[in-house]
């Protein structure tokens, strides 16, 4: 797991060292309001706890076991969500000790690492959606001696991964139930194809669609007699929809904690952006004006390489003068039609899709009250395997 250096280089090394002023951070680089961030991580925590939810955060979004750790001290967060096996373990060696991977694990060489990962002291689960993978995670267990507790996923509307049918799921939980080594733990019922739907009521029918087959295979598993203990899903934009449904015991929020461009445009039940009250900006790529050639244009050191654009362009935070216009390889267009930017100004970007933007970076730079508090790593940074 990446660490500071015993000596740190600023602008080589790191982009800037705790005690430092914000003034002087090396750019561009991610940067995180702690007030926001601790703000944010409060109130889901306390909206989880007064709903009769448990919430496991999920770290394919920051991919920082320090931010993961501040949803558990500071939000009750009760483990976390991860994607593949490697950042599965880059979070158990940090010491997190509750691991669900979402997703599926096939390749052999992937799943015998999943089935050592046990060893770090976590309980870790994993998500199956065809039978045949249970004979391969239950020998992986028991050749290495370990226990590794298994969801059915279930395909309630994102058309990815998943079983379609009540009698599929009640098939792949048996097997789970009798397999040696596993441990028919509950449902995977995530519905992710319309978390940024931009208005509420759209994406609650879709949470009704997703709901109902929810409901219908927890039910068919209950008649079986292997009702599931945990039935988790949810997101940043739908929380409210599996909170209420009378099924889901757990959400998976990622993005509310950083927040950004993209699942801020999305509207609240009275038609409020959610970045405009429910949620605050806490992640920004903090960006430094390097040319001014052009009167009515700026050019920012924030280019492709520091973000992810599939979600559309940053905006710049707290300013309506001047907007992100395009990108290149180093550089960002702002349009600037004033020209009321100076060469070597500071602007705070607010990416248009946070996960992607973090793992592109090596450090999170944690600022208060214009000062450097915390130099994270992005622990599980580029861990795709």
């Amino acid at each position: 797991m990446k660490t500071m250096p015993d000596a740190a280089d600023v602008g080589y090394d790191i982009p800037a060292l705790p005690g430092m002023a914000e003034a002087d951070i090396q750019t561009p680089c991610l940067m995180l309001d702690l007030d926001a961030l601790e703000r944010n991580i409060r109130k889901m925590g306390e909206y989880a706890k007064a709903h009769g939810m448990r919430h496991r955060s999920h770290g394919k979004m920051h991919k920082s076991v320090d931010v993961q750790k501040l949803q558990e001290e500071l939000g009750g967060a009760v483990g976390v969500c991860c994607q593949k096996v490697s950042e599965a373990e880059a979070f158990a060696r940090g010491g997190i000790r509750d691991i669900l991977v979402s997703n599926q694990v096939r390749d052999p060489a992937k799943i015998d690492r999943l089935a050592r990962l046990p060893r770090h002291g976590a309980r870790v689960a994993v998500c199956v959606d065809d039978v045949s993978n249970v004979a391969e995670l239950s020998a992986a267990a028991q050749k290495n001696g370990t226990m590794l507790d298994c969801l059915v996923e279930i395909d309630c509307g994102a058309g990815r991964c998943g079983v379609d049918t009540t009698e599929g799921a009640v098939q792949i939980a048996r097997a789970i139930d009798a397999a040696t080594g596993l441990n028919f733990a509950g449902v995977q019922a995530y519905q992710g194809n319309m978390q940024h739907l931009e208005h509420y009521d759209d994406r609650k029918a879709k949470l009704d669609v997703a709901i109902a087959f929810t409901k219908a295979v927890v039910e068919a598993l209950r008649k079986v007699g292997l009702a599931p203990a945990i039935v988790t899903g949810g997101g940043t934009g739908s929380y409210y929809f599996e909170s209420g449904s009378g099924v889901y015991n757990e959400l998976q929020c990622g993005s509310y904690a950083f927040m950004d461009a993209d699942y801020g445009r999305i509207r609240d039940e009275h038609g409020q952006r959610i970045d405009r009250g429910e949620w605050e900006n806490a992640l920004f790529i903090l960006t430094s004006v390097m040319s001014h050639a052009k009167p009515d244009q700026a050019v920012c050191d924030a280019g492709l390489k520091v973000q992810s654009l599939e979600s559309g362009l940053p905006q710049i935070y707290g300013r309506d003068d001047v907007r992100y216009a395009s990108a290149s390889d180093e550089h960002g267009v702002i349009e600037d039609k004033h020209g009321v930017l100076r060469i070597n100004e500071k602007l705070k970007l607010v990416p248009g899709h946070c996960d992607p933007t973090c793992n592109l970076h090596d450090w999170y730079v944690g600022v208060r009250q214009g000062k450097v508090e915390v130099v994270w790593p992005v622990s599980a940074r580029g861990k795709a395997y």
